[in-house]
């Protein structure tokens, strides 16, 4: 039985509601009991979903396998096709998505939209990028025969997808593993599954054949994870999320050698240098920190400013953040809720421990009164380098500012961490630009601009923030093996008599 909300978009969306079961084999199904999902921004009851157990992951991971080698076969251009087709299906109910994803993870409806297109954008790289995975065809060293190398897909894909990007994520890993030809189980996460949900309804109306693509949601994230992650026909496993999950993760994939990409936690260091465009980094600033209500694992999380232009920079950037308006994404704000209460009640913490290691609060610091999860931007200042930041991701539309003096100091800030995802530097020297970011341990460097993601673009991080890269041409080889094959062949003489 398939269940629909009946709360989530307007009237003249109604065909698009967003499907609250779980779909398994081709079919929506009920689970074991549903679970509510919550508007962050009033705590409201957007809808209940179908919850998941173990057994509901097994027949998911049974579809999956069923389908593997028929998908796996069917022609590139057919995969193409279809993935085209489901590109044409979103942009037709873009207003669904953006309203959900408004709805479910509180982020502004501009945000939403923006991340919509951005979405149907790296779904239409995936289609794009179907008909061009190329083998090679070489000698051996000695000449005595061919090297031929194919890529293969994996195998059946577990991916688990976060709340901060809810179609994204979804999207940037289903879109590469299925243009690949790997079969998929997609598990929400329990604060956003209606975004989800949508893209699967996309890609059942595109025709995808049963058992390709695969959704679950629960609220017991490890029975799901424990039963397929142990169960040798499952493959490869994608997760974005936190560091500690991710470890646990490839600790329980590790006894049957499951593929593994993870994309995790961040503590981008915006370093700002004293040749910038003050103007332009203070812009970029703000969107690199508070997009999203900060809850970006590549939000700027140390603003490290050279102290011969901190000052300026300061005082333009403090006041932007006291113009940034908070509220409800449904109408014209620029920073929404925090995802929940917890959430937001932990930033109490956050900012005790700021001001105690010496920041000066110079706004912000307190919940805003309101049914909803609301944090007012901050900003806390260091007169100087401070290990309270390094290795610790605030996740919060809290911004921190340390004046440090010249490039070493800055560098060596910077790569004070345990994480490697994004950094970004300004500086109107492109030579200096390079230098320093050859020498930031990351694996994204922003020059002059505080967006990076792109569907051309190797997305991905070194150290504690992960393994793997998603998009770019690496990203669908995360998803395939290579397979070398030795040929001997006949002496020329021989082979054209």
């Amino acid at each position: 039985m398939t269940h629909h909300s009946q709360t989530i978009v307007p009237e003249h969306l109604a065909n698009f509601l967003a499907p609250t079961s779980l779909y398994i084999d081709g079919k929506w199904q009920d689970g074991a009991g549903v679970f509510p999902v919550y508007n962050p921004a009033d705590g409201s009851v957007v809808a209940e979903v179908a919850n998941c157990t173990a057994d509901h992951a097994k027949a998911a991971l049974d579809a999956a396998d069923r389908a593997q080698l028929s998908w796996r076969k069917l022609a590139p251009r057919k995969r193409a096709n279809l993935m085209h087709a489901a590109h044409r299906l979103m942009l037709e109910r873009e207003d669904a998505f953006v309203r959900v994803m408004t709805l479910e993870s509180g982020k502004p409806l501009t945000e939403a939209r923006a991340e919509f297109h951005l979405s149907a954008d790296f779904l239409l790289w995936f289609a794009e990028q179907v008909a061009h995975l190329h083998g090679t065809y070489s000698s051996s060293s000695d000449g005595g025969f061919r090297i031929v190398v194919a890529h293969q897909p994996v195998g059946p894909c577990l991916l688990i997808t976060p709340w901060n990007f809810p179609l994204l994520m979804i999207v940037r890993k289903a879109g590469a593993a299925l243009a690949a030809g790997c079969t998929t189980i997609t598990k929400t996460a329990q604060e956003t599954p209606l975004t989800g949900a949508l893209f699967t309804q996309v890609l059942h109306d595109a025709g995808f054949p049963a058992g390709v693509a695969n959704l679950l949601h629960t609220q017991t994230s490890a029975a799901v994870s424990d039963t397929l992650l142990q169960d040798p026909r499952l493959r490869k496993v994608s997760f974005t999320g936190s560091t500690r999950v991710g470890a646990h993760l490839m600790k329980l994939g590790a006894e049957n050698i499951v593929n593994s990409s993870m994309e995790l936690g961040g503590d981008g260091p915006f370093i700002v240098l004293d040749d910038a465009n003050v103007d332009l980094a203070v812009d970029q600033a703000i969107i690199c920190k508070f997009r999203n209500a900060g809850q970006a694992c590549v939000a700027a999380n140390r603003i490290i400013v050279d102290r011969r232009v901190e000052s300026e920079f300061t005082q333009k950037f403090l006041s932007k953040v006291k113009a940034l308006k908070v509220g409800n994404g449904l109408e014209a704000v620029d920073v929404g809720p925090m995802i929940s209460a917890k959430q937001r009640d932990r930033l109490y913490d956050t900012i005790s421990d700021l001001t105690r290691a010496g920041g000066q609060i110079l706004t912000g610091g307190r919940a805003v009164q309101s049914p909803g999860y609301f944090f007012e931007p901050t900003v806390i200042r260091f007169d100087s380098p401070n290990q309270v930041m390094c290795s610790n991701e605030l996740f919060a539309p809290i911004a921190t500012i340390f004046a440090v003096d010249g490039v070493a100091e800055a560098l060596s800030f910077a790569n004070d961490s345990k994480f490697g995802l994004a950094s970004y530097v300004f500086t109107n020297d492109l030579t200096r630009a390079i230098a320093i970011g050859e020498e930031l341990e990351f694996g994204m460097v922003g020059i002059n601009r505080g967006i990076m993601a792109d569907p051309a673009a190797p997305f991905g991080g070194t150290k504690a923030s992960g393994t793997g890269r998603e998009a770019g041409h690496e990203g669908i080889y995360e998803f395939l093996e290579s397979k070398y094959m030795a040929v001997t062949v006949g002496e020329p003489n021989e082979v054209l008599r």
